[in-house]
This record gives structure tokens, C-alpha cells and sequence, in this order.
């Protein structure tokens, strides 16, 4: 296939391409992460997420200089907002690249949502699997900041950090069930603002009492400011720390067996979903019973029943 000759041989259009394929979920674009999902496998992927306004973006291009300066190659995935005109990300390829060498060593991608509701695109941990196989030892993925269920970045990272401001100091215990309880590291970011050694403080105490199965791992909480890079290089120890952590305790592999037995259930929920709704948009089966649940002649939960008995002696 021309696309991954070009692809291993360090062609970064090569890559753009095939991501592109991935959003659109084009034909044959199984097979080529078929192959690449094997290659992949040394890139650590790390997760930056937290609400809108924390500073995601500025705390993404602080760690990437500083793997840069450790010799790594960095790949960013920024999940935007989906654009209700061309299904595309909002922001689109955001201009704050320029600051990085043009020489390959940095790739920024903006993906869009496109409705996925945890704040991580559907396609962007396939797209992550491919920034892995190209090259690239770690992929920063930087989701959208929708808030509290912003949890299914857990299924696509090693490390996950996340990011909150002063003004959050007041929420923190509504967020326990959700967002907050994904950390493997927490950030106050902008904390040359009022209120943020009460938003430390306050964060310190949550995490050292929640009621954890693990608590080997002591949850640390940074106070960084991304515009000035104050702690960026201690945020930077802290994930490398948390990487060694999880090595030696044999988290970092039971986490990744959790995020592939997830991702084949995913593969193949897709799958039969699809076939299933290919079988049936054909004959237009589902309008008929749409209709007849609209007047009353059945219900969903029958009908739901009815339809898979005709789907299974039709595959049989």
C-alpha cells in the first residue's frame, strides 16, 4: 500500500493522511491500525484534561519543550470542539506551533469531537496509535474541557493529569465521582491568582481521604502558571516519577491489558452495530418498524427483540 510505504518512511503527510482517514473512518483504515497497532507500543500517551479555561494549551507546550529538551519526539493530539457546518474542529490547526523546530521532532493535530460525549474524539485513540507507530515516544492528548465527564481519557493514556484553576476551589467536592477521580497527577494552574494555596490545600486534603483500592501511589497536587513556565519542569519530574511508579508496580501493563480488552469490546460493538444496521437500512426494516411502534401496534423492547431474531436467521 503506497500510503504506508510513505508512512515508514518518515513521511509526515504520510501520517496527517492516514489520521484524516481515521476521523473519516474510511475503508481499509482497519487494516493499516492492524498493522500499525504493533509499532506503536513504546509511545507513552499522556492525558491532559480539566474544564474549559484551565490552560490545557499552554501546560501541552510547556511539556512538550520539556521532552524535547530529554530528547524525545513529541506528538499532540488536541481534541476541539465539532464544527456543525463541516463536522471539523473549531479551532482547527491552531497557530501556536511556530515556537517548535520545523524539523519533525513536534506534530500538533487538532481533532474534533464529533459528538463524542467524554471529551475525547472517537477516532483519537486510533490517531494516537498511529503518532505512536510513526515515530513519535510520547502523545500529548488534550481533550476538549467539557468538566466532570471528561473520564474516557482514561481508556487512552498512561498517565492522566488533571488540570484545574483557583476558581474551581468551591466545586471540588461535587467532582469527586467524576472527573476528579481519574488523576494520576493534579494541577492548579494560573496560581498567581487569589485563591490558589486554598485550592492546593484543599486539593491535598481530598485526595490524601478519598477512598481508594490503591493508595500506593501518592496523588501529587503542582501549582504551575503555563504563561511564565513556573513548576512546568516539576509538573514534567512528577510524570516521569509517576511513569517509574507504574512500571515497577506492574500498573502501567495492567492498565494497558484494561485499554486494549476495552478497545476490542469497542471494535466489535462497532462491528456488529454496523452490520447490523447495514442489514436493515437495505430493506428499510427499521422505518417500518418505527412507523408501527408511532401507532401503537408494538413497542421498542419488543420490536428490539423481534429485529434481532431477524437479523440472526438471516446471518445464519
Amino acid at each position: 500500500m503506497k500510503l504506508l510505504e510513505q508512512f515508514y518512511k518518515r513521511d509526515i503527510r504520510a501520517l496527517s493522511k492516514i489520521i484524516s482517514a481515521i476521523e473519516n473512518n474510511q475503508n481499509g483504515v482497519q487494516k493499516i491500525l492492524g498493522e500499525l497497532f504493533p509499532k506503536a507500543t513504546a509511545a507513552v500517551r499522556i492525558g491532559i484534561t480539566g474544564p474549559p479555561g484551565a490552560g490545557k494549551s499552554t501546560l501541552v507546550n510547556g511539556l512538550a519543550h520539556q521532552f524535547l529538551k530529554a530528547q524525545k519526539k513529541v506528538g499532540i493530539l488536541a481534541v476541539d470542539p465539532t464544527s456543525p457546518f463541516t463536522g471539523g474542529a473549531l479551532l482547527g490547526d491552531r497557530v501556536r506551533m511556530h515556537e517548535f523546530p520545523t524539523t519533525g521532532e513536534v506534530y500538533f493535530r487538532s481533532m474534533a469531537t464529533r459528538g463524542a460525549r467524554g471529551g475525547l474524539s472517537a477516532a483519537t485513540d486510533n490517531a494516537a496509535v498511529a503518532a505512536g507507530a510513526f515515530g513519535y515516544d510520547i502523545v500529548l492528548i488534550e481533550t476538549v474541557g467539557v468538566g466532570q465527564i471528561e473520564i474516557d481519557i482514561i481508556d487512552a493514556c498512561d498517565v492522566v493529569v488533571v488540570v484545574l484553576v483557583p476558581e474551581s476551589g468551591d466545586s471540588v467536592q461535587t467532582m469527586k465521582a467524576g472527573l476528579m477521580e481519574i488523576g494520576d497527577v493534579f494541577v492548579v494552574n494560573k496560581s498567581d491568582r487569589p485563591g490558589s494555596d486554598k485550592m492546593v490545600a484543599e486539593l491535598r486534603y481530598a485526595v490524601k481521604n478519598w477512598k481508594r483500592s490503591d493508595k500506593s501511589w501518592d496523588i501529587p497536587v503542582i501549582a504551575t502558571e503555563g504563561t511564565t513556565g513556573k513548576n512546568i519542569d516539576k509538573l514534567f519530574e512528577t510524570i516521569n516519577k509517576f511513569l517509574e511508579y507504574s512500571r515497577s508496580t506492574g500498573r502501567f501493563e495492567t492498565r494497558r491489558k484494561e485499554q486494549v480488552s476495552r478497545k476490542l469490546m469497542s471494535v466489535m460493538q462497532n462491528r456488529f452495530k454496523r452490520e447490523f444496521l447495514d442489514h436493515f437500512e437495505a430493506d428499510a426494516g427499521l422505518d417500518q418498524v418505527v412507523d408501527d411502534i408511532m401507532k401503537g401496534i408494538t413497542n421498542p423492547y419488543d420490536a428490539g427483540t423481534e429485529l434481532y431474531k431477524r437479523f440472526e436467521k438471516k446471518r445464519a
